[in-house]
């Protein structure tokens, strides 16, 4: 975990010289300065799976990229434009595709080791339930800037003219939290039940 810590130090230093927008970079990248803590200290009572830290590492460096530049204006977003013939910058797709993908799992570890849903049907919709429940209050939290921020928050919102982008938003979310629980949702179980059953058990 050590190695994830440092080269997620070594984004962040990047990300944090001459970004495009100050104010941008603060506004997203704030959730990783939120996870962090959280993730430290729940480090030795209630450890993770190595397959969720690796993925929340991938996911703070996506979103520490997009602060960097803004999401607009990433240049992967515009290479996918090229190659897809996109009609916009989907870098900020990604970034909620995985808005939905990573908390998937890490509601889904949560769910099964505090013994909270059994897995079966009900595991999987209540992660859906989750995730777009978070991906709708980011949606609100967004408009909440723009009320409070005016223009300072154009670049945060990202809209880039696409009236539909919040529905469009919370609807990529929604396939990458199905997405995560069919394609990582054994793998996550085995790497659950390698895990000391006091740190199973909470």
């Amino acid at each position: 975990m050590w190695a994830l810590c440092t080269l997620l130090c070594g984004v962040v230093i990047w990300s944090w010289f001459s970004p495009y927008d100050r104010l941008t970079w603060w506004l997203e990248s704030l959730p990783v300065f939120i996870g962090l803590p959280i993730l430290a200290l729940s480090r030795k009572k209630f450890p993770l799976t190595r397959l969720v830290y690796y993925l929340l590492f991938a996911h703070a460096a996506l979103l520490l990229v997009g602060a960097h530049y803004t999401y607009a204006r990433v240049p992967l977003g515009f290479w996918m434009q090229d190659w897809f013939d996109f009609s916009r910058n989907n870098y900020d797709r990604l970034g909620h595709l995985a808005q939905g993908f990573v908390p998937a799992l890490v509601a889904r570890e949560l769910f099964l080791r505090r013994q909270i849903v059994k897995k079966g049907r009900w595991l999987f919709f209540l992660v859906l339930c989750f995730c777009l429940a978070f991906s709708a209050f980011y949606e609100l939290i967004e408009w909440w800037t723009a009320v409070f921020a005016g223009d300072g928050s154009i670049d945060f919102l990202g809209v880039q003219g696409d009236v539909w982008d919040a529905q469009w938003d919370m609807f990529i979310a929604l396939i990458g939290a199905v997405a995560a629980q069919l394609s990582l949702g054994r793998w996550q179980d085995r790497q659950i039940r390698r895990l000391t059953p006091s740190s199973s058990n909470g």
